[in-house]
């Protein structure tokens, strides 16, 4: 047999220069996976935890993860804001298991260690042993200082409501990291108004974390998988557009403007299109403009490695991307809206996010794509895929024709993983 014709090779490199194929083993292989944990989620990065909303009284805490390592978002006492790693100084047991709850102080269950609010070693039991027939058994040796033995503390920046938090302490500004362009999208959505927390829905993805970031890059599918978006004008190709990327192509946000598109004879011919297709209730389409928006009615922005804000008309969510192994991962969507929103407005945000995720109309769910391209990649890693609409090279475009936004993600993917 060949070696060069092996389906499983076992020191690959990427088959040519730029990013417009890439190989089927970049979303197999389980050692270039924990490479990702280490450069992309553990350093050098922001990662969204959560938004403010979600705890907001002294002592709500969120559990939730950053790549695989399980956090806490705490509230202090004093109103401010801490990540702290869930795993115990002592035995290293992930002591919360709540998912959100309200606590006076941090208290791991095996040994009874006790932390502040922010993470400070406060109680250890027995910690001056135990006075037994007139002398004292056991304690912690003379020299155990608590402030060695606190939590894992976590660099913090908030913006707008929503919370970052990095490992790596040296990382750069939140907004640096955002670039100017993307941060003009986040500001759009995230104004300054108090959030109100609607709901949530999870789902688990048995497919690579990458193709999600992939996804909501990509304003190819849409129009032609989605039945519901084509068929009712929320996402066609030739509407208004705009894809921008930060300087460096690893966030972008996809810029959609519903009715600046042609007829509906001019998307005939895509499959998905349903000229027949009719609502029973027509509350799901019922959109109002908000002055927030500026005119684009939908814009998807990709904050690598973890997190997507969607604006889809009324509806706005967060969905954050859980990695679990190379294979599969958790998306979590968070819906939210504002405190100043009426109660019919409220409604409506809750009736338009229901035409998303695994139970929504907008079918079939991008996670069955996911997963069935990852059955695919498992059995042929040699392969590669194809990403060349709209060309090989890497930049900004007026038009949805395109996956751009994807070959740019893998140029930045690729300076970081075959950094020396």
């Amino acid at each position: 047999m060949s070696v060069s014709n092996t389906v499983f090779p076992e020191n690959p490199k990427w088959p040519e220069e730029g990013t417009s194929r890439v190989p089927f083993w970049a979303y197999t292989r389980e050692d270039l996976y924990k490479k990702e944990l280490d450069r992309l989620f553990y350093n050098d990065h922001w990662c969204y935890v959560g938004l403010d909303a979600e705890i907001p009284h002294a002592g709500d805490f969120k559990r939730t993860v950053i790549g695989e390592r399980s956090v806490l978002m705490v509230r202090e006492k004093d109103g401010s804001i801490h990540v702290v790693e869930n795993v115990c100084a002592h035995r290293g047991m992930a002591f919360c298991r709540e998912r959100h709850g309200n606590r006076d102080s941090l208290t791991c269950p095996y040994h009874q260690w006790n932390y502040s609010l922010s993470g400070d070693l406060q109680g250890v039991p027995f910690r001056r042993g135990v006075k037994q027939d007139g002398k004292v058994n056991g304690g912690m040796p003379a020299d155990f200082k608590p402030s060695d033995h606190n939590l894992t503390k976590l660099k913090v920046a908030t913006r707008g409501g929503v919370v970052f938090a990095s490992f790596d302490h040296d990382v750069e500004p939140l907004e640096d990291f955002l670039g100017p362009v993307i941060l003009g999208y986040f500001d759009r959505l995230f104004d300054g108004r108090k959030l109100k927390i609607l709901g949530y829905n999870r789902q688990r993805i048995p497919g690579n974390w990458k193709l999600m970031q992939e996804n909501i890059k990509d304003p190819y599918h849409p129009g032609l998988l989605h039945t519901w978006f084509v068929t009712f004008g929320l996402w066609r190709a030739d509407n208004k557009s705009q894809l921008l990327m930060d300087t460096h192509h690893r966030h972008a946000a996809m810029v959609s403007t519903r009715g600046a598109a042609g007829k509906a004879a001019d998307v005939t011919q895509v499959s998905s299109f349903k000229a027949n297709m009719e609502l029973n209730d027509p509350r799901f389409l019922d959109i109002v403009q908000e002055p927030w928006w500026g005119g684009p009615t939908a814009v998807m922005m990709t904050v690598f490695p973890s997190v997507i804000f969607q604006q889809q008309v009324n509806s706005v969510s967060t969905r954050h991307i859980q990695p679990d192994g190379h294979g599969a991962f958790d998306f979590v969507w968070t819906h939210f809206g504002f405190e100043d929103d009426s109660e019919e407005m409220t409604q409506r945000r809750l009736q338009q996010a229901n035409l998303f995720g695994p139970a929504g109309f907008v079918s079939a769910d991008d996670g069955e794509v996911i997963e069935w391209s990852q059955e695919a990649f498992e059995t042929k890693p040699s392969h590669r895929a194809l990403v060349e609409l709209g060309g090989r090279e890497v930049g900004d475009t007026d038009h949805m024709v395109t996956e751009t936004l994807i070959r740019g993600m893998y140029e930045y993917w690729r300076k970081v993983m075959e950094a020396t």
